[in-house]
This record gives C-alpha cells, structure tokens and sequence, in this order.
C-alpha cells in the first residue's frame, strides 16, 4: 500500500476561498471537477482498501483537506496547508453559487425526507435552478446514479458516506461531460435544516468530531480505528521539507 504521506502530498494546499474560486469557475466554464474531501477515515481507508487507494490517486479527483487532523498531518509532513476546507461548507457555497445562477443540480443520498427537504428548500432558494433528487435506499445506487447523470448537472452532491459515495462517483466519471462532482457524508441533514450543525465554538476551534463523539458515543471506537491509527501512520511518514518536494 502507499504509504500517507503519498496520499498528503496531492491534498490542495490553498484556503477555502481560493479552492471554492477553482471550483465554482468549472462550474461557470462547463469543465468536470471532482473534489474529494478527505478526513483521516477515508485515506485510512485507503490503507486497507486498494479501489478507495486508486481512487486517492486518481489524476481525476482533486483532493481537498476536510478535517483538521489532514491540515495537522500535512503540516507535519512540511507540506504546506493553510486550512481545513469541510465538506458542508463547501457544498453549501456550491448550492448558492449554481442556485444563483440557475444551474442544474442533483442531490443523490440520505432519507427521503432529508433529501425531499432540501430539495424543495432550494427550489424556493432558487426558482431559476433545476433540481433533481433521489434518496440513497435505492436498490440499485448505479442506477439512480446514471439516472440523474441523464439531466447533465453542473453541480452533483453525493451523501452516501466515505468512501462509497467516492467509489460510485468514480465509477461513472466517464459518464459525465461536465459538472462539479462531490460525496458530502452526511451534509444533506445539515443543509436541509432538519439536523443541527455543531455549535459555533465546536466549529471555530475545529472539534466538531469531538460534538459529534459526545452526542454519539458509539463513535468512538469509529474514531479510534481511524483518527487515531492515522496519528500513527503520520509519525511514521518521511518528514520531508518543502524544498525537498
């Protein structure tokens, strides 16, 4: 397997601003951009599953640094990173951005009720936008992938977790001739305004995955298996200093 540091060294080292400016520019200039946003879970996953490891590797997928253990890792490794760029944040600056300027976009993933929600908040966001969703308890998730592909979207969000809503999106890449392509976990719950983010001091101070560990203690055995054998995996990686990249 590829040892992290491979993985951290393609990570877009820039702010938030500027890689929101490279995506919504693909967007506007009819270009195929697909953004992965990368916590320690999935580029752990990576270790243990080749696909997910190709994926990450993949000279199609631009990979941006979703939680603030890949900014401290890169940082650790001399790679330069100058912030977390989360998934959520992203995803909703994407949503305005195609909504203002009346794009096509389609949502894939979560419950019914999650996605018909945010749906028909955005439609009323954005009259001038077409929107098209399909929940994430399909039986068959390539199809109702391929079938969304159909209205040709500017913006695509998946919320079907890491790294399944990767692996699907890159599966069908190909298929696509445009459009901005991102898996957004469990986003959709946030946008639509049916689950409450994190408060704002857990945000500010980058501890929204210890909110998440105390609402949800079944996590943490989650959250060691990745987050903590990541810390790991980090130490043992080349520290190589940035004139040596």
């Amino acid at each position: 397997m590829t040892a992290i540091h491979e993985y951290l060294k393609r990570i877009f080292s820039g702010t938030e601003e500027e890689f929101f400016s490279v995506a919504n520019s693909a967007m506007e200039e009819g270009k195929k951009l697909f953004i992965i946003t990368a916590n320690p879970e999935i580029l752990m996953n990576a270790q243990r599953d080749p696909q997910v490891e190709k994926l990450l590797l993949s000279p199609e997928a631009v990979i941006v640094p979703d939680g603030i253990g890949v900014v401290k890792a890169m940082r650790s490794c001399s790679l330069e990173s100058k912030e977390r760029i989360t998934g959520v944040d992203l995803s909703q600056r994407l949503l305005k951005a195609a909504g203002e300027a009346g794009r096509r976009i389609c949502l894939l993933g979560a419950k019914e009720e999650v996605v018909s929600t945010l749906k028909k908040k955005l439609e009323e966001q954005y009259p001038q936008a077409q929107i098209h969703a399909k929940n994430g308890y399909g039986a068959d998730k390539d199809e109702d992938f391929r079938s969304l592909c159909a209205h040709e979207p500017d913006l695509f969000l998946v919320a079907l977790g890491a790294p399944n809503q990767e692996l699907l999106i890159f599966r069908h890449l190909e298929e696509l001739k445009k459009g901005v392509l991102m898996g957004v976990g469990g986003s959709f719950d946030v946008l639509s305004g049916l689950k409450r983010r994190a408060p704002k001091l857990f945000v500010k101070t980058n501890t929204e995955w210890l909110y998440r560990i105390l609402r949800e203690p079944s996590r943490l055995g989650r959250f060691y298996r990745n987050n903590v054998k990541f810390l790991r995996e980090v130490k043992r990686a080349p520290h190589k200093t940035r004139k040596e990249k």
